[in-house]
């Protein structure tokens, strides 16, 4: 068999003009605006929409469910944070694949990435759409009809607002990466603000009471739960996304991975707590099985919609952000994909007006809004998980794999105490994998299989690094041809 085709971080980063404004992308995002951006991309249906399921699954327990997903994306965060430090590339986790894992291994992580962003804004939409619902409802009286707030899977027709909200995020996509940014950092903003008045809120009418029993399914529920509250993390890897847009990358994405994964565990767990502590978690009148579970609490311990569509009106604006978020990583990822050749070129067309992928970003908005309209999403949640945990370990071999190949890689952020923590990144990917069930992994092989057949097909005939490759002067294996070698930037 021959070597894999493996792309140096040095000719990712002299392609990409990871160190200069290149390949008309324009470094605009500072490391506030970046730690906004992340919180953007995590904080939305997860804690809004998807507590109520959690907690369906593992009672007041699911603080260590958040707990655990988090020391998972923890492990993971490190080694993202390494290899944004020293690839500061669009492509996030295909890119720290190709570097280090090589071009096959590279497009089905992208592959993996294609289903982890496309199914989460999907499902984020649909969950705005619920929360669109509960706010006019407060602020009226009145909602839209069920015909146009549900998809046939509902039983409705369409589900409207969450083809609105992707046509939204996709027209300040378009019009440029500095509205984009500063957008999402308002919004992040906005969203924590209310997290921290609900907290007040619930901690107000906080009972032990309501915290026994514990876990009620014991530690095969915590397990289960685990699994459901990592839905409630993925985005935190977008950050990477902007390696191309970012102000002094180097420095600010990790610092930026790092600051986020820790807010956002800090508020998970206040937040489930106070709601939990206020009403309590299964039976009755409590959180389990209530998609708009915070305005519910609100609503019990206020005894007013006024608190209710307060909260209701920060989860629409949160929910927003995390879709504006995620297709502005997709269409990043698709661009570091096409200018490898491995996807058609239409994704890496940059408008020299806007300096944005604006074809690109169109066709990902309306591929993402018809499962929002239309599809059932319930039923490839954990598929995208499973998806997602397998990237994200991936990204911890890639660590392993550059620091045995390229020693001297300039590199801002180490991952402490290697190898032992990019180990137990892999070791508890593997272990939510696991808790996904074996009708996720039948899923799962069969959804590779057909990512495989596409590059074996298209991406492996259109690289265009085994075009480099094949040319005069090629470093046999290396992917890399002398000049080019030449040429890139020296880790310094």
């Amino acid at each position: 068999m021959s070597a894999p085709r493996i792309k140096s971080p040095q000719l990712l980063m002299a392609e990409s003009g990871a160190d200069r404004e290149g390949h008309g992308l324009k470094r605009t995002m500072g490391l506030f605006q970046l730690i906004c951006f992340g919180v953007g991309a995590i904080v939305g249906t997860g804690i809004f929409v998807g507590l109520s399921d959690s907690v369906a699954q593992t009672g007041p327990a699911v603080v260590v469910s958040f707990i655990l997903a988090a020391i998972t994306c923890v492990f993971t965060a490190f080694s993202f944070a390494e290899l944004g430090g020293a690839i500061p590339v669009s492509g996030s986790s295909y890119s720290f694949a190709y570097a280090g894992l090589g071009e096959g291994t590279a497009f089905l992580v992208g592959w993996c990435l294609l289903l982890e962003y496309g199914v989460s804004v999907s499902a984020v939409a649909v969950g705005w759409s619920q929360y669109v619902n509960e706010l006019l409802h407060s602020l009226t009286g009145v909602q839209l009809p069920a015909a146009l707030s549900a998809g046939p899977s509902d039983g409705e027709i369409v589900n409207l607002p969450a083809v609105i909200v992707i046509a939204l995020a996709s027209v300040l996509l378009i019009r440029g990466v500095r509205e984009s940014a500063w957008a999402t950092a308002a919004m992040a903003v906005l969203k924590l603000v209310v997290l921290v008045a609900f907290c007040a809120i619930g901690f107000s009418a906080f009972q032990h009471g309501n915290l026994t029993p514990f876990s009620p399914a014991g530690l095969g529920g915590i397990g289960a739960g685990t699994t459901a509250a990592f839905f409630s993390y993925i985005g935190f890897d977008a950050i990477t996304t902007a390696g191309e847009e970012a102000k002094d990358p180097r420095r600010n994405i990790p610092i930026a991975i790092l600051v986020c994964i820790g807010l956002v565990t800090l508020l998970y767990c206040a937040v489930a707590l106070a709601a939990i502590g206020a009403v309590g978690a299964v039976g009755g009148d409590a959180v389990a099985g209530r998609p708009a579970a915070l305005s519910y609490v609100v609503n019990v311990v206020t005894g007013s919609t006024v608190g209710a569509g307060v909260v209701a009106f920060g989860a629409v604006v949160a929910i927003a952000s995390v879709v504006l978020a995620v297709m502005y990583g997709q269409t990043r990822i698709l661009m570091s994909m096409s200018r490898d050749g491995l996807v058609p070129r239409v994704f890496e067309k940059i408008s020299p007006k806007t300096s944005t992928p604006v074809a690109g970003t169109l066709i990902v908005a309306v591929v993402f809004a018809v499962p929002a309209a239309f599809a059932p999403l319930d039923a490839v949640v954990n598929l995208t998980t499973i998806g997602t945990l397998a990237t994200m370990a991936a990204v911890n071999v890639a660590v392993i794999a550059l620091r045995r190949r390229q020693p001297g890689l300039a590199r801002t952020f180490r991952v402490p105490l290697y190898p032992v923590v990019p180990l137990l990144g892999i070791g508890f990917c593997l272990y939510l994998m696991y808790e996904t069930g074996w009708t996720t992994w039948i899923q799962f092989v069969c959804f590779l299989a057909a990512g495989f057949l596409v590059y074996v097909l298209y991406g492996r005939r259109n690289s265009r690094l085994a075009a480099a490759a094949d040319a005069p002067g090629a470093v046999p294996g290396a992917g890399v041809t002398s000049d080019a070698a030449e040429r890139a930037p020296q880790a310094v």
